[in-house]
């Protein structure tokens, strides 16, 4: 599995917060959610993203944008307009004085706004994932990226459209399953831009050697790899291989495998219930002393310091609700 679709695997598990915004001018609501990645696109009318650092950008109809957080920002009818709303973790909706706004701007099915018949209508998908794997690639995002409908035509954005607003059984898996497409789809066109600064390993998936590399690298950690053994199974030389991906993805085979294990494992590690030996096997050390040997000296910390760090940081309360 590569990193692309390791990305949605956080999601999958987790469920990704999807709402329909329905608005009519004037309006602004300050997004403070502290979402890792937030997916907006724009349905009907206009709207502009305001980062708090950074130029404003102006969304039409059939054009997306993607917010990398934890960082807040403002979405609104017009960048002058002063937020009326503030968006907090857990979905929770309020005023500046705390008044709560849950009830008074919901509009029906995951629909919410100021106007069941507002002039702007946005499609709103939260993804609350957080990890290692995931980490990088949205760490090759800018805070904001936007696509427009002149480098970008996705049919998908219709379909979900009509599907945000249905209450039927199964529904909530229909719409991760789409916003997970419309994700994917997004970071594809975004990340095939020349200008982009896709990662190395990802533009290293595109060629006929190193791709399968690293595929094989990625599907099998747990694999006793040897650069010998992946030449092989690429059908080139060691020497051959071990130049060629360097020059391509940045670092030799085995330092990235290194790597790739030790992101694995810290995701890994996020779940109490996963040992530390069951996650040393299913990441390719031969026990939990190795295990935590190697991801000391590459981390810094030890394998239960960071479990430990990680459960604090899930359990922290919201200082704001």
């Amino acid at each position: 599995m590569d990193a692309l679709a390791s990305l949605l695997d956080g999601p999958r598990a987790r469920g990704a917060f999807l709402l329909r915004v329905v608005m009519e001018p004037p309006w602004a609501v300050r997004i403070e959610d502290r979402a890792p990645l937030c997916v907006m696109t724009m349905a009907r009318g206009e709207a502009w993203v305001v980062p708090d650092a950074g130029e404003a950008v102006r969304l039409r109809p059939g054009e997306v944008a993607i917010a990398r957080g934890p960082d807040p920002y403002t979405v609104a009818g017009d960048p002058a307009t002063a937020p009326r709303a503030w968006i907090l973790p857990g979905g929770v909706c309020r005023t500046a004085d705390g008044v709560d706004l849950a009830e008074a701007m919901a509009l029906g099915v995951r629909t919410w706004g100021n106007s069941p018949d507002g002039s702007t209508v946005m499609l709103i998908g939260s993804y609350l994932l957080d990890g290692e794997i995931s980490g990088r690639l949205l760490d090759a995002l800018p805070p904001l990226l936007t696509l427009g409908g002149g480098v970008w035509d996705c049919p998908l954005m219709p379909w979900l459209g009509e599907e945000i607003v249905k209450d039927e059984p199964g529904q909530e898996a229909v719409l991760d399953r789409l916003l997970d497409l419309l994700l994917i789809s997004v970071l594809r066109a975004w990340f095939s831009r020349p200008e982009a600064g896709a990662p190395g390993w990802y533009r290293a998936l595109g060629d006929p050697v190193v791709g399968r590399a690293l595929r094989l690298l990625q599907n099998n950690p747990a694999h006793p790899w040897t650069v010998a053994g992946l030449a092989a199974e690429a059908g080139v030389s060691r020497a051959a291989l071990a130049r060629r991906f360097t020059a391509l993805v940045g670092e030799p085979p085995m330092a990235y495998l290194t790597g790739w294990r030790l992101a694995l494992a810290a995701d890994l590690l996020r779940d109490p219930e996963h040992t530390l030996a069951a996650v040393a096997r299913r990441v390719g050390y031969g026990s939990a002393f190795a295990l935590s040997a190697a991801f000391k000296r590459e981390r810094g910390l030890s394998p239960r310091a960071h479990r430990a760090s990680a459960l604090s940081v899930a359990d922290e309360p919201d200082d704001k609700s």
